[in-house]
């Protein structure tokens, strides 16, 4: 609870990945990608129920494990590849009445820490806006960003026209945002009725870089890899010997 508010946290998992095939329960240092997300989760100081909404048994099976609750199978109709978040949300609240703010933790951003968490919980219920969400710095700047024209020659159109023309240099740029898909979170009323975490007054909660990865790809899994890869305790010598000679 936050203010007087109870925090209702969804983890929306479907199985039928096509991208990755079994992303949710992939093992990434040592534990599935979904437990990544359940441990920072369960570690919050604000949320008073975190559940999984998923049709698939692998899937919740290892969000039990991880210590998430599983209170209901999700129905075939919202696990299609069609099927959109918006709608998962609203069926979980309607099935679990009775909170104030509600929360989406997408089991994709497994570098979301605990404080990313709460900060955008305490952001939220510290204004008078209706939603918050993760943000990070943009990679490509959007005045950098073109289309190619109709014309024979492909002439390039930019998407946005700064005033005073386009700087040439990145240090001239103002900052960029776009959404990391990290941390959703919403009065819970206001969301019913606008079916949506953005509007003119959602809030931004900046995260860095280095914890916004999106898994979505296999390059996605190997970067993550490559992150976690340091984090690892070393084998024990008679294990790193036992692996020697497997592979020699």
């Amino acid at each position: 609870m936050i203010a007087g508010k109870k925090v209702l946290a969804i983890v929306p998992a479907r199985g039928g990945s096509k991208g990755v095939p079994g992303k949710n329960i992939l093992p990434v240092g040592g534990r599935p990608l979904i437990e990544w997300t359940v441990s920072e989760a369960k570690a919050s100081r604000h949320i008073d129920r975190l559940v999984l909404s998923s049709d698939d048994d692998h899937i919740m099976a290892a969000a039990l494990a991880a210590g998430c609750e599983v209170p209901f199978r999700r129905d075939a109709a919202l696990a299609t590849d069609a099927s959109s978040t918006i709608d998962v949300v609203l069926d979980a609240l309607e099935r679990l009445p009775g909170f104030d703010l509600v929360m989406v933790l997408q089991p994709t951003s497994p570098l979301r820490t605990t404080a990313d968490i709460d900060g955008a919980l305490e952001r939220l219920v510290a204004s008078d806006a209706p939603a918050c969400v993760s943000v990070s710095e943009a990679a490509n700047h959007p005045y950098w960003t073109f289309r190619l024209g109709g014309d024979a020659q492909d002439t390039l159109e930019p998407f946005a026209r700064p005033a005073g023309g386009l700087p040439l240099r990145r240090q001239d740029l103002p900052a960029a945002w776009c959404l990391n898909g990290a941390v959703y979170v919403a009065h819970a009323d206001w969301f019913k009725v606008n079916r949506s975490f953005l509007s003119d007054r959602t809030l931004g909660h900046p995260m860095p870089v280095e914890r916004s990865l999106d898994i979505d790809t296999p390059e996605d899994v190997e970067r993550l890899k490559q992150i976690l890869a340091p984090r690892q305790p070393p084998l024990p010598a008679s294990a790193q010997a036992t692996s020697t000679k497997a592979q020699s």
